[in-house]
């Protein structure tokens, strides 16, 4: 990426050794006339080996080579005219086809027929069992019952990128995703792999990633009986103004199942919070033992205190000298920032 910038002049050449090098690729490339520079990704890039041999076998005696690339033959053939002074190097392109994971499932399920690789065919009949063929599609068998699609490496490359990043993605890990794609029905050969690395090389979760900067310490738990009996609130805010002008967020975690309940707030008031834990905690799952919150203005009052009152539960709040030590709403905050930085990273109004 760096050599490609440096000959767009995108970057500047600094260093004194490349100069030469950069020089001579420019008179190259106005030799040759209309070039068309593209950077190719390490992963994508697998045909560097195979130019590397056919780039050696120029310099080798007249005879035919074949050099597999990926999914062509690159077939260079030497020519040189009868008295010698002229010689022509002609380098030939044959596509093939790659032949699709499935298409050996189909034909044994289909017509009983076998690869003729020995250790191919012993690999399609071992697994030919968990494998069904109907209407013109192939599903397998999960280990719960399910029949799930199998899909091509164009439609698979479409599931990753959906599950993981898609409108309803939430950039989760490698494993995670598998477990999504397989909760979707779909299913390859390769899909751990695929997803781990799909995962990796995400460009969102590499910036937005957890950095570690608390030295290890023992942990003071907070014990709850059943879900729902201990509920943490915090705000996470001020945030940049959304389009619907909210600035804030209320979220309350629960204790025992680790059940999340959020809203956006236009500003923090007593009677935002005392609406909050009205409708969405004590309508939708009872009423707590009791609620843990900080020491601000909008959860320490006489109104939340009176609210206490008329449902019977009780609320506790952190210390003074530490107001973040409400670790469970904490840790939950940061998973809701990084999964919003995540989403928003484009367009900051949404």
């Amino acid at each position: 990426m760096l050599i490609i910038n440096q000959l767009l002049d995108i970057y500047e050449v600094r260093k004194p050794e490349l100069v030469p090098f950069n020089n001579y690729a420019r008179r190259l490339i106005a030799w040759l006339g209309d070039v068309t520079l593209e950077h190719v990704p390490r992963g994508e890039n697998r045909q560097a080996d195979a130019l590397a041999k056919l780039a050696s076998t120029l310099a080798l005696p007249d005879h035919e080579t074949h050099v597999p690339i990926c999914r062509s033959w690159v077939i260079p053939i030497f020519e040189s005219e009868d008295n010698g002074e002229r010689e022509v190097n002609v380098v030939s392109v044959l596509e093939i086809e790659t032949e699709d994971w499935r298409q050996p499932f189909i034909d044994y399920l289909q017509h009983g027929k076998l690869p003729d690789d020995p250790h191919r065919r012993t690999d399609v009949k071992r697994r030919a069992p968990r494998f069904i063929y109907y209407k013109d599609t192939l599903y397998r068998r999960s280990f719960e019952g399910l029949f799930l699609r199998c899909l091509g490496e164009n439609e698979a490359k479409q599931a990753l990128e959906e599950a993981h990043s898609g409108i309803c993605g939430a950039y989760q890990s490698g494993p995670k995703l598998h477990f999504r794609i397989k909760r979707m029905g779909h299913y390859w050969l390769t899909m751990v792999k695929d997803c781990m690395e799909y995962a990796k090389r995400c460009h969102a979760c590499q910036i937005h990633a957890n950095f570690i900067h608390q030295p290890p310490e023992l942990l003071h738990p907070t014990v709850a009986s059943w879900p729902f009996d201990a509920w943490g609130l915090d705000v996470v805010g001020p945030l940049p103004k959304s389009s619907g002008g909210h600035l804030y967020i209320l979220a309350a975690t629960d204790y025992f199942s680790k059940w999340a309940e959020a809203i956006p707030l236009k500003e923090v008031k007593k009677e935002n919070v005392i609406n909050f834990i009205r409708t969405h905690l004590i309508f939708r799952y009872g009423v707590p033992r009791h609620v843990i919150t900080d020491n601000g203005k909008s959860f320490c009052n006489s109104a939340v205190t009176r609210l206490c009152q008329k449902f019977g539960f009780k609320q506790h709040a952190s210390t003074m000298y530490n107001p973040p030590a409400n670790g469970l709403a904490e840790a939950f905050n940061k998973t809701l920032g990084s999964l919003l930085k995540k989403v928003v990273a484009k367009a900051k109004r949404d």
